[in-house]
């Protein structure tokens, strides 16, 4: 079993591994010869299955072992693998390859970085050995010197007034468990009905602000109100709504409050994929939706907490973020990577990450009410 390979736009791949760890501390990752899969299942809370492939975070890519298409799974910790991946940010190449530390399967970066020695010592004397040279040239004698024009230009030390650059390797170990392949197949994404609603997402940041600011109000509110429980103090609730008319509504919904903010038929609802749906496109959910009109919402309710964090994905700055909402069940949200070649594709109701997309999944359940 080998992998050894070169790292790429390590800055989206060290925002990616940031926006897991939010999640969860532990990833399941697989690797193969096309693909690199990282899942991320909390006890509670959204599941997360990124899809990326090797040429996104990975350069001269080596890989193989005796499964089929060179797979290898691994468990890794991601807190060890984001404070690696910060500290390559401004390297100019880094590695990572497998291998074993008095025998613990270890993920091994090696970062190579450029730093600057300190200024000659000769700077620091300088004043010195100026003063000597005064010294020295006050006490020649001129009259005997046919070139006594030189005293006018006293004696200095070579000076590297230039930092010196060097090389420094740092080398970082991640520990790991290799996993067997029949283990990995039990970990199975959740299957839903098709959904009701896909929409395209305003900025996640812009949504991620406008949610912590009605989850703090919300915290604050219950805090303070004597007929709200503490688990309703701890643990506000969100509703998110979307229409087929390019509506997005965000609601928070308390004992004494109620607060909405509205994207007002301003989104965009990509056209299906035809080809990919399981019934004829006039037949689907979302075709019901529309001609439904614009009163017709499809609804989730989320953990303001649990949600934040899945916002935090914003950070990669993806091309595009297309959520699909199954009423009163749950909302997956697709995430795609930006690429340099990144064109903008139809969407196959909720099968993102087909065709070679570089997509990150979020399955996030409804909360009975």
């Amino acid at each position: 079993m080998r992998f050894k390979t070169e790292l790429r736009n390590i800055r989206t791949f060290s925002k990616l591994v940031a926006a897991l760890n939010t999640l969860e501390k532990i990833a399941w990752v697989r690797l193969d010869d096309d693909t690199v899969r990282f899942t991320v299942i909390p006890d509670t809370g959204s599941q997360v299955w990124a899809s990326l492939s090797v040429d996104t975070i990975f350069d001269s890519y080596h890989i193989q072992s005796n499964e089929a298409n060179n797979t290898i799974n691994l468990e890794l910790p991601l807190g060890p693998l984001q404070r690696a991946l910060k500290s390559a940010l401004n390297s100019n190449h880094a590695s990572l390859r497998l291998t074993k530390r008095d025998g613990i399967p270890m993920l091994s970066m090696t970062i190579h970085a450029m730093t600057k020695d300190a200024p000659s010592a000769a700077r620091r004397n300088k004043n010195n050995s100026n003063n000597n040279n005064d010294d020295q040239m006050s006490s020649y004698n001129d009259d005997n010197d046919p070139f006594s024009e030189n005293s006018l230009f006293p004696q200095e030390p070579l000076e590297l007034t230039m930092k010196r650059e060097r090389e420094k390797v740092i080398t970082q170990d991640i520990p790991v468990r290799v996993l067997h392949p029949d283990t990995v197949e039990t970990i199975m994404q959740p299957k839903v009905r098709e959904p009701d609603v896909h929409i395209m997402f305003p900025p996640l940041l812009q949504l991620k602000a406008i949610s912590d600011r009605f989850t703090k109000l919300a915290i604050t509110t219950a805090a303070s109100s004597l007929s709200s429980s503490r688990r309703e103090a701890q643990n506000p609730k969100l509703e998110l709504s979307a229409n087929m008319h390019g509506s997005l509504r965000l609601r928070l919904i308390a004992d004494t409050l109620d607060i909405t903010s509205v994207w007002d038929s301003c989104l965009e609802n990509p056209e299906l994929d035809p080809a990919v749906l399981p019934v004829p496109i006039e037949e689907h959910p979302s075709t019901k939706y529309r001609e439904a009109g614009p009163d017709q919402w499809a609804t989730v309710r989320v953990d303001g907490k649990d949600w934040s964090r899945v916002l935090s994905v914003g950070r990669l700055e993806a091309s595009r973020v297309i959520a699909c909402f199954t009423h009163e069940h749950a909302l997956i949200l697709y995430v795609y990577v930006r690429r340099a070649d990144d064109d903008y594709p139809g969407v196959g109701a909720g099968r993102g990450g087909d065709d070679g997309d570089d997509v990150v999944t979020y399955y996030v359940s409804s909360i009975n009410t």
